[in-house]
């Protein structure tokens, strides 16, 4: 077990992935900026959907959060670059952390994913080598680094992979229905759109798309089968780009295959003039057991996260409980009407609220299916009428429908939201039962 950790290793791999990585976390940040996202997600909301627990974080006033994902940006730029390598990793996991916290409306997996490298990154001596610290300390320089450092980001890897695999079989995935759905709004794009259009199409990406996560890993690690493996995943992430236009996400997951291929592959692509480590020591460090110990809990944690939903009752297509931080990627699409009734506890007045004057039009959009949403912006009209000095009831109206099947009503419309309490880690008996037919179109 020491010699499979901690065996020194040539670091050409993680150092590459430094750079690559923290470009690609740096046009994250200016990108936000430049194509609206921070505009949209957080400056013109009245408020934020944040992860339930995490009321404290809220978006900066004004035009604070410009300067916030600037700073985020400019720290992406040290980690690129190499200077002060560990701090400006640090601040930039801290601060996209406090991002995604702060709001579910655009809910992302890669926004999650990302979160958990930049963490893992701040313990990968990923500087010492290509970096500004190693140039201007020799402290610092090594042209190796222990095996661990790279089988934590390829078991992060495998998590991710394995977990979208299982997700993705499902009646609606394994019909092509999902894909259908998805492929139906693609119809204009220039030269493919009229493409994405057949059968035999949706059926390709549904099962490319389970046999390509459950396999790629698998296939990078094998020696014969890993460069035929990149090029499908080049393909692959390449398709996702153009098709479903998800940020950098396929970008880094084309560069993780710089943790499988040799270092003898890499230097003659990327390194020519760089030294190849070939010694092997194995240099067992003072903190193993803490390390040890943090890694463990940290990736029992990955394990056992995604399979939560099935601690609740229902099926999480429906009620959503367990669907975040769980690696479901693309796996449905659903849309819904929501109607919010406010009685006055002292006169008995029923009024319908309209929701729609403090939300923004994607706020709107995500709030009708989610229930968690729903409960929060319950929460939140509770609060304005407390603030108006009215104690009140707040009943909701809901229909749902899941990849264009029939709509379905999700919450029970005789319970009181404002009074019920949000729980972590049970099921919410006001979400109703899912129909079993929910699948079905009209």
């Amino acid at each position: 077990m020491n010699k499979f950790l901690f065996q020194r290793i040539d670091n050409t791999g993680l150092v590459l992935w430094r750079g690559i990585f923290g470009l690609l976390i740096t046009l994250e940040a200016f990108g936000a900026i430049a194509t609206g996202w921070v505009k949209n997600t957080l400056v013109d909301p009245q408020f934020t959907f944040n992860f339930i627990g995490f009321d404290f974080l809220q978006p900066l006033p004004g035009t604070g959060m410009y300067y916030y994902f600037a700073l985020m940006g400019i720290f992406g730029i040290l980690v690129t670059f190499g200077y002060r390598y560990r701090f400006s990793m640090f601040c930039y996991a801290l601060m996209w952390t406090c991002v995604y916290l702060m709001q579910k409306t655009a809910y992302n997996n890669h926004y999650y994913l990302m979160m958990l490298l930049c963490w893992l990154m701040v313990f990968l001596p990923a500087n010492s080598w290509w970096s500004l610290d190693a140039k201007k300390d020799p402290s610092v320089r090594s042209i190796s680094a222990p095996r661990w450092t790279y089988l934590v980001i390829i078991f992060q890897v495998w998590i991710i992979y394995t977990y979208a695999a299982i997700a993705k079989i499902y009646p609606d995935w394994l019909d092509g229905t999902v894909a259908a759905y998805f492929m139906k709004g693609k119809a204009d794009y220039w030269l493919i759109g009229d493409l994405l259009q057949f059968r035999w199409v949706h059926m390709s990406i549904a099962y490319f798309g389970i046999f390509f996560d459950l396999l790629i890993v698998p296939l990078l690690l094998w020696k014969k089968t890993r460069v035929t493996a990149f090029w499908i995943s080049v393909f692959f992430h390449l398709f996702n780009s153009i098709v479903f236009q998800i940020g950098i996400f396929p970008y880094m997951s084309i560069a993780f295959a710089l943790f499988f291929f040799s270092s003898e592959t890499l230097q003659k692509v990327f390194l020519r003039n760089r030294p190849l480590y070939r010694e092997g020591e194995v240099e067992i460090p003072k903190y193993k057991s803490l390390l040890l110990i943090v890694f463990s809990t940290y990736f029992l944690v990955q394990l056992l996260l995604p399979l939560r939903h099935w601690t609740f009752k229902d099926d999480v297509l429906w009620t959503e409980e367990g669907h975040r931080l769980a690696w479901r990627m693309m796996l449905r699409a659903k849309s819904g009407l929501l109607s919010v009734y406010v009685v006055n506890k002292k006169t008995g007045l029923r009024n319908n609220f309209n929701y729609n004057e403090i939300l923004s039009q994607k706020q709107r959009r995500s709030v009708k299916t989610k229930p968690d949403l729903i409960w929060q912006l319950v929460q939140r009209i509770k609060q304005m009428e407390a603030d108006r000095g009215n104690d009140v009831e707040i009943y909701v109206v809901t229909r749902v429908r899941v990849n264009g099947g029939a709509y379905f009503p999700l919450i029970d419309p005789n319970v009181d939201l404002a009074n019920e309490v949000w729980q972590h880690f049970r099921h919410h008996e006001w979400i109703l039962s899912s129909p079993e037919d929910y699948h079905n179109e009209n």
